[in-house]
């Protein structure tokens, strides 16, 4: 396998590969950005979400979420991004599923952790590009805005659904 780089960014690059699948030569263009996280925090019955602003969207409810920096393991990348987003520490949390949201033509993948340990214990600390509010919806409500169409955000959904099929929630 060769691989070029034909971009460098700020968020992501892109590469050539050239790669042989079944004894042919292909060429493929690959966005490569960091690994992220997701975390489905339940406070009672209540999931903590975010209303975060996602071109070109405008303005998405979601699970908090977040890219895992150099040197960090996404279990860290969790617990500082949910406290970061929301204000909440966790305690325990448990990896709940692992999923390449855009497969075939970016590397990412995303790991998503549930939680139903956390405690409020102080203000978000935002990056400056970052414009969200905290919001709390019951798992209920949030099924069903799944369902409707209402919830667009990948990570979410798929947590969500992940987390309700396990618990026989459907």
């Amino acid at each position: 396998m060769e691989k070029k780089k034909i971009f460098q960014g700020k968020n992501y690059s892109i590469s050539r590969y050239n790669l042989v699948v079944n004894n042919k030569k292909i060429k493929q263009e690959i966005i490569e950005q960091k690994n992220a996280v997701a975390i489905l925090a339940f406070e009672d019955d209540m999931i903590i979400m975010v209303k975060q602003f996602r071109f070109p969207c405008n303005f998405v409810l979601e699970i908090p979420a977040g890219v895992v920096d150099d040197g960090e393991t996404a279990l860290q990348c969790a617990k500082r991004e949910f406290e970061e987003e929301t204000g909440y520490k966790i305690g325990k949390i448990k990896h709940l599923l692992k999923i390449f949201p855009s497969l075939g033509y970016n590397l990412q993948q995303v790991d998503c952790f549930v939680t139903t340990d956390i405690k409020k214990i102080g203000k978000v600390k935002l990056d400056e590009n970052e414009f969200l509010s905290v919001k709390k919806i019951s798992f209920t409500k949030l099924l069903n805005m799944i369902k409707n169409g209402k919830i667009i955000e990948p990570r979410t959904i798929c947590s969500v659904l992940t987390y309700a099929a396990q618990k026989g929630k459907f």
